[in-house]
């Protein structure tokens, strides 16, 4: 059920997609992940919609694609009165094919702003941001959602969340099963898609907790009415994960931490190139029995070349992999 998915006579295959992650799907993963394959389509990290007329999509680790990126969408923080038709514009100007709007995110920061969670429940806001939307992006337009926030009427409120997004013009929705009050916390509620799948037309994208085929495969029942599934932190962890998928692979886990650092290295200035390959390593170290040692020794790193030093100094040991890392929580 998952070999393919059609959106609006855009074809993804396989169905099976990595998720937008805030400081993770950056350029430089993305060209580790593309190396791999085996992923159906990758979404961008969350992109503030205003900061797209001021970047460089030559030289933004975050705008900027690699050839090998065909099915990449940009994913952006938008908010009532964002000039969407300017926007989009640019988007499109730079061969941008697919955008998703988030609707999904609840930190404080997002809320604040009100975007995100904030526009989801703002139904005349959200109304004039999709309909904005659908009226200056020709190509493929997708929304990430939750469930909305925990109260007596919710299930009411995300249907007529829901019907909006189909009205307007949506193409496909992504709903990760949770409510916003939920964060990360709790199992999400895959049992809850074929009645989601009930109240619309729109082809929906199945996120939240997958780990691999084993999840998926688990959670087969709920999923009929999916037409893919996303992957997120597990994906960080994994890069090979996609392609890996039906069957084993082999893996360097030092060539790989390196190809990552190099990717970094490159795209972003020292400081901020320190902070993300501490990010990356957060997760690759589930991989490891020992790999919180890993993880504590670059966190505690000063500077690039000591991060490195205490990879190779981690790596050198070969250290004992685990069969299936563990993410929930980081």
């Amino acid at each position: 059920m998952f070999d393919e998915c059609v959106i609006r006579n855009t074809r993804f295959a396989p169905a099976r997609f990595c998720a937008p992650l805030a400081g993770y799907t950056h350029s430089a993963f993305r060209r580790l992940l593309t190396e791999f394959g085996g992923c159906g389509a990758v979404w961008t990290e969350m992109l503030a919609a205003k900061q797209i007329l001021r970047e460089s999509f030559a030289a933004s680790p975050y705008l900027r694609r690699g050839a090998a990126e065909s099915r990449l969408v940009f994913q952006l923080m938008v908010r009532e009165g964002d000039p969407l038709d300017r926007i989009l514009g640019r988007l499109g100007e730079h061969g941008v094919e697919a955008v998703d709007l988030n609707l999904a995110c609840d930190a404080m920061t997002i809320r604040a702003q009100q975007a995100g969670s904030a526009l989801f429940e703002n139904l005349s806001a959200l109304r004039a941001v999709v309909g904005q939307a659908r009226r200056h992006w020709p190509g493929l337009l997708t929304a990430k959602i939750r469930l909305g926030s925990r109260r007596a009427d919710w299930q009411a409120s995300f249907g007529e969340r829901l019907r909006l997004l189909e009205e307007n013009g949506v193409d496909a929705v992504t709903l990760h099963p949770r409510f916003f009050e939920d964060k990360f916390r709790r199992c999400a509620r895959h049992e809850l898609l074929p009645w989601a799948a009930s109240l619309t037309r729109l082809p929906l994208i199945a996120n939240g907790d997958f780990t691999g085929p084993d999840s998926v495969r688990a959670q087969a029942e709920h999923l009929r009415p999916a037409c893919a599934v996303m992957i997120g932190r597990m994906a960080i962890a994994r890069p090979w994960l996609f392609s890996a998928w039906d069957g084993p692979v082999n893996v360097d886990h030092a060539v790989v931490w390196q190809r990552m650092f190099d990717n970094i290295v490159e795209d972003f200035p020292p400081a901020v190139a320190l902070r993300r390959v501490q990010m990356f390593t957060k997760y690759f170290a589930a991989n490891f029995a020992f790999g919180h040692q890993f993880y504590v020794a670059v966190s505690n790193a000063p500077s690039l070349g000591e991060a490195q030093r205490q990879a190779e100094d981690f790596f050198s040991r070969s250290p004992a992999t685990l069969a299936q890392p563990t993410v929930a929580g980081l």
